[in-house]
């Protein structure tokens, strides 16, 4: 049976070869479950012009895609480096089990990547962010959930886990 270590080798060579192909960034993850690679992306933001492009989030993407499921529950991700803040938030948000990790996020930002600067902006209060983010027309935003919630569509997210 593979192991943690297995697994996040493969991240970092997918993250490796991303570099040496040209194709984007070095970051590169594997999602796993029961021992079973579900998913696999490496970074390609350079290359996609898409800043979401991140390995992690194109990970996640290809094992919704294969699982035919939105929810990566019981899964493990294997990633070269620490999430991003956008990257840790979509594994909540996948409720993706655990995540296991090589370099840091102090590693990335020694490396030019500046998710410590993220991490310390969603620390601070939104009105002391260095991007404003302003609310609006709060009442008729509401008219769509209310849609929301009365649709006979309707697919439910599920919640997120609570601390």
């Amino acid at each position: 049976m593979p192991t943690d270590e297995d697994f996040l080798r493969r991240a970092i060579q997918l993250a490796v070869h991303n570099v040496h192909s040209g194709a984007g960034g070095p970051f590169a993850a594997v999602i796993v479950r029961d021992g079973q690679i579900l998913g696999e992306g490496a970074n390609s933001v350079t290359r996609t012009l898409d800043a979401t492009a991140h390995g992690e989030v194109n990970a996640i993407r290809d094992a919704c895609r294969r699982t035919g499921d939105f929810l990566l529950t019981g899964c493990t991700l294997y990633t070269s480096c620490e999430p991003c803040p956008m990257c840790l938030a979509a594994c909540y948000w996948a409720q993706i089990e655990r995540v296991v990790f090589g370099a840091s996020q102090s590693d990335a930002n020694n490396a030019g990547f500046g998710d410590e600067t993220l991490y310390r902006e969603f620390a601070l209060p939104a009105a002391e962010r260095a991007l404003p983010v302003v609310g609006m027309l709060q009442a008729e935003a509401l008219a769509v959930f209310d849609a929301w919630q009365a649709s006979m569509q309707r697919i439910d997210y599920g919640s997120l886990p609570q601390a």
